[in-house]
């Protein structure tokens, strides 16, 4: 059987073009150029325009990204706020105007020139990544464990500035990704998921197809088995089955929704490392899952890293297209 093929290409593309993550991350000629030529090698199902993908909204609000040096993501290494009390006032930024919010957005636009304009995807953050790159992760899990209600307060406030950012990408005729892997275990049990974090994720999920009028990709990476039926109660048509999680536990529950589509992905140091019959054998085992389930499967390969070799993102491509009569 045939399988769609959706690697996630964010810094790699970088690479693709001989340049280091923080050049590409800056300059909207170079991310266009990173992605096209990621498009024309791998036609994925899907491209998300970006490197640094969590970073864009926090930046928005002030915090500082800095270079990471040689090629690693460009990261925020200091919280804008000391505490939740200090960034009580926080008010939604503008995206026609804050960061490069409207870089990314003229990059989709370039992108949707030249591939079908309903693959390009925005990349938008989950409340929860938004707050812990705001406050840092221990500040935020601290607050989040002794004051829960302020958390969840507090998550609901970045909601307007994601809505905000939402109309922008639609109104231009392109997709949204929405990312929120800072919220799943062991960083927040699932029972703090769905009394702290799932609130705020739903209403933004559930304005986004009101106010926009589509659906989000909704992507949680990490142990995300314990969760399946609170995400599906976002009314998401998307999820993705993580490398990290237990694939057979996750699949078990997300059959009860044969509406939403899956990304399966293989373990990112697999498809880096190879070699090649390896990555294979792990595609075979996801190939044979995509024909026992009522769901639309893609076949993902978690973030590529910086200096996967193409010939390995390559052969699972040509692979996954092949017509086998031993595949069910």
């Amino acid at each position: 059987m045939r399988i769609g093929f959706s690697p996630s290409v964010y810094e790699h593309a970088a690479f693709l073009i001989n340049r280091r993550p923080w050049e590409v991350s800056r300059r909207a000629d170079l991310m266009v150029a990173g992605h096209r030529r990621a498009y024309e090698l791998y036609n994925p199902a899907a491209i998300i325009v970006g490197i640094d993908i969590y970073n864009l909204e926090a930046e928005a609000y002030g915090a500082e990204v800095v270079d990471a040096g040689g090629v690693g993501i460009p990261a925020i290494v200091e919280p804008l706020f000391t505490d939740l009390d200090a960034a009580g006032d926080i008010t939604p930024f503008d995206p026609a105007k804050d960061g490069r919010l409207p870089m990314i957005i003229e990059c989709g636009m370039k992108l949707a020139e030249v591939m079908p304009p309903e693959k390009v995807h925005i990349p938008v953050s989950g409340p929860f990544s938004i707050a812990s790159n705001l406050l840092g992760f221990d500040t935020l899990l601290l607050e989040a464990a002794l004051r829960p209600e302020r958390v969840r307060h507090f998550l609901f406030r970045l909601v307007e500035g994601q809505l905000a950012f939402c109309r922008a990408i639609v109104e231009q005729g392109l997709s949204i990704a929405l990312f929120e892997s800072a919220a799943v275990p062991p960083l927040l049990s699932p029972q703090q998921f769905e009394e702290i974090e799932l609130p705020p994720l739903a209403e933004l999920m559930q304005r986004i197809k009101k106010e926009c009028g589509v659906h989000a990709q909704l992507v949680l990476g990490g142990n995300t088995a314990p969760l399946v039926d609170l995400m599906a109660s976002t009314g998401t048509t998307y999820l993705i089955c993580p490398a990290e999680t237990d694939r057979q536990a996750f699949m078990s529950q997300v059959v009860k929704y044969p509406y939403i589509t899956v990304r399966v992905n293989l373990l990112p140091e697999l498809v880096v490392k190879g070699p090649i019959p390896r990555i294979l054998t792990a595609v075979d085992e996801i190939l044979e899952l995509a024909g026992k389930v009522p769901n639309r499967i893609l076949l993902g390969t978690g973030a590529v890293p910086y200096e996967t070799p193409p010939e390995h993102i390559l052969a699972i491509k040509e692979y996954a297209a092949r017509e086998d009569p031993n595949r069910s």
